[in-house]
Parts: C-alpha cells; structure tokens; sequence
C-alpha cells in the first residue's frame, strides 16, 4: 500500500498504531508485582493463631469477616484461589458436627438450662463417662458452638492463605532442603480445586443430558470419571517432573550430612521444649532462650541441607516493604491477642457457667482490624480475561 506525501510524492504507508497502544515516547508504567506468597501465609497463620487464643464468639465472627474480606478484594482470578469455598463449606460442617455431637453424646460442661431430653441408651460398665441421648442444655450447647467456631476460623484462615498465595510461587520460595516436600503440599493444594472444578463440570453436564447429579447413583457416575482424570493428571505430572530431572540430588560430603541432621532435629526438639516452656508457668524463664535457639539451629540445618538440592529460581519474589506489611499486620494482631489474654483472660473467653451473653471488649477488636491492612497495600488482582473476546485490529 503506498500513499503520497506533504510534498506529493509517493511513499510508503506508516503503520497505524494498534488500539490502546500509547503514542511513542511515552513510557509504559509496568505492572506492579504480586505479593510474596510467604507473607500471605504468614498473616493467614497469625489470625489463626489469634483465633486459637479466645473463644469469645464476637471475636471470632470478627476473625473471619476481616479473612473474608481480604480474600473478597484481593483474591485473584484463578482456579487455585475458588477454594476457599471449600474451606469454607469444610468449617460449617465443623459446627454441625460438634453440635451433633453435643446433643447426642452430651457435654461435659453442667447446665441448669434444660432445652429438651433425648431418650437415653444405657452403656455397659466400662463405657462409664459416655452417655447416649439424656438431657441436652443450652451450657452445653453454647460450649459446644464456641469451642467449634474456633476450629471453623482456623480453617477459613488456612483457606484464605490457599486462596490468596500461589502454590507455584510458594514452592519456588522455599528453601532447597524443603523442596521436595514443598513439591508434595503444593501438588496437594493444586489438585484440590481441580477436582472441585471436574465435580462441578460433570454434574453440569449431566444435568444438560436430563441424568440425575445426586443420589448414590449420581456420586457414582461423577465420581469414576474424576477419580480417572485425577490419576491421568498425576501420571503426567510424574512423567514430566522425571523428565524435568525432578529427585535427583548432588553429592554432598558426609561430614555435612551428618551436621544437617543434627542441626535439623536439634533445633526441632528445642522448638518443642520451647513452646512447651512458653505454655506451662513453671517454664517461663527458659522458654522464650530454649524457642530461640532451637530456631536458629533448625534454620541453620535448613541452609545446610540446601545444598544437596541442586536447582535455580527463575526470577524470585522479592521480600519488599508490602510483604513486611502484611507480615507484621497479622503478627500484631495475634501478639496484641496474647497480651490480652494474659492480661485480662475473661474478656477473651465467653461465659458459659452461669450462661451470659458475650460482650465484644474494644481494644482487642480493634486489633483484630489490623488484619485488614493488605486490603489496603497490597495490588488490585489482574481482571479475568474473557477467552470470548478476540483482540480488535
């Protein structure tokens, strides 16, 4: 295609530039990094934490609004993060459950407040302390429901880490002695929301052919062909990461292995004695030295035997100041919890003898609230990207 000038003459067509490109000279901002996947679970552990300090109900719904919410604006669109759904249907299975469990196997919490009576199935002489059926309390009950919506804001913390960090992103994180079983949780987490995703897309299309989805009949049918793409899929990732060299390690001397192990389990067993320390009163004094050093041997352990894994990182997440963040934003909120349960323990424990209402105490509520700072810092997730739409020329 040719085309005349200013002067008239003939010439060469400029290219037009594509739709959305900016004009030349103009620099292109780059796309700001995703968050480092080891802040994410640091925080998600540290509100679980926080949650296994109080069984204050108040708190806890707290808890998970502020997981929930950070989830909601920072989750991003892809197959892994869809399981926090399943996470969450996982913790209120929790409460039924131990609310099924306390009406029909009792509570060893005592009640005057007499809801109803279960017919009671008398036990032989040596079931004595278990009880089938009786009379079911509202003590009981309440002690039931706090004690199982701790657990519940466990789980819904430990699925907005699944949701929020990427498990291959995590994995090239760790450090070289936990690489294989690193590789192992990761393809765990990974194939999770893949067989949601199958179940889903099986049921859907029997329901397109007229076949029933549920029942015994319908679990059957949908769950052959998902049991079969699983194994097809896990016979594949084996074939690829033998062909990837996956497994193989470098010669190390055996002065070093030693050492390894000796870092290794030394520090796990002064980590043990440590918290153990931490948790009793007697302990006090030599907990928090004995914690320290048995992480500092571990993490030295930890180094060493890195250097049997024989491997690069393509491109690693750097640690920057919004992972520091979101790190120090749920430690603050789990250290400011143990600080009130030391100082004041009945704020962060419901009444369930005699029965009161729960109250929500102020300052620990608002440290809870602390955990929604990577709300604020941490980047917008990408927009989904329709597959429809095919780009404009």
């Amino acid at each position: 295609m040719r085309e005349t000038d200013r002067s008239g003459r003939p010439g060469l067509a400029r290219p037009r530039p594509e739709r959305g490109t900016p004009p030349a000279g103009v620099p292109v901002p780059r796309p700001r990094r995703a968050l480092h996947p080891g802040a994410w679970w640091l925080w998600a552990l540290a509100l679980g934490t926080a949650a296994t300090r109080t069984t204050n109900p108040l708190l806890l719904a707290l808890l998970i609004t502020v997981s929930g919410y950070v989830v909601a604006v920072r989750r991003p669109h892809t197959p892994w993060a869809r399981s926090y759904g399943a996470f969450v249907k996982l913790a209120a299975a929790v409460l039924v459950l131990r609310l099924a469990f306390a009406i029909v196997l009792g509570s060893p919490i005592p009640g005057t407040h007499i809801l109803f009576t279960l017919p009671e199935v008398p036990l032989p002489d040596w079931a004595q302390g278990i009880r089938l059926g009786g009379r079911v309390t509202a003590e009981g009950l309440a002690f039931a429901l706090y004690d199982a919506l701790r657990l519940a804001a466990l789980l819904i913390c430990v699925g907005a880490a699944n949701a929020l960090a990427s498990p291959s992103r995590l994995l090239k994180s760790l450090p070289g002695a936990l690489y294989e079983l690193g590789v192992a949780v990761v393809v765990a987490l990974t194939f999770a929301p893949h067989l949601i995703a199958d179940v889903r897309r099986l049921r859907a299309a029997r329901r397109l052919r007229g076949r029933p989805d549920k029942g015994v009949r319908g679990l059957v049918q949908v769950g052959l062909p998902v049991l079969e793409g699983a194994l097809e899929r896990s016979v594949s990732l084996a074939a690829a990461m033998d062909a990837r060299g996956y497994g193989r390690t470098a010669e190390v001397p055996t002065a070093v292995r030693r050492t390894t192990a000796a870092l290794t389990l030394g520090g796990l067993l002064g980590v043990c004695a440590g918290t153990y320390g931490l948790l009793t009163a007697a302990g006090g004094s030599y907990g928090l030295p004995v914690l320290l050093a048995g992480l500092a041997s571990a993490l030295a352990g930890l180094w060493l035997g890195g250097r049997r894994s024989v491997r690069t990182r393509y491109r690693p997440d750097p640690w920057d100041a919004r992972a520091w963040l979101v790190s120090a934003s749920g430690a603050a909120v789990a250290a400011l919890l143990v600080l009130a349960g030391s100082l004041d323990p009945g704020s962060l424990d419901a009444g369930v003898v005699p029965l009161e209402p729960p109250t929500l105490p102020l300052w620990p509520a608002a440290a809870v609230l602390l955990g929604l700072l990577p709300a604020f810092v941490t980047p917008a997730p990408e927009a989904a990207r329709d597959p429809r739409k095919e780009p404009t020329t």
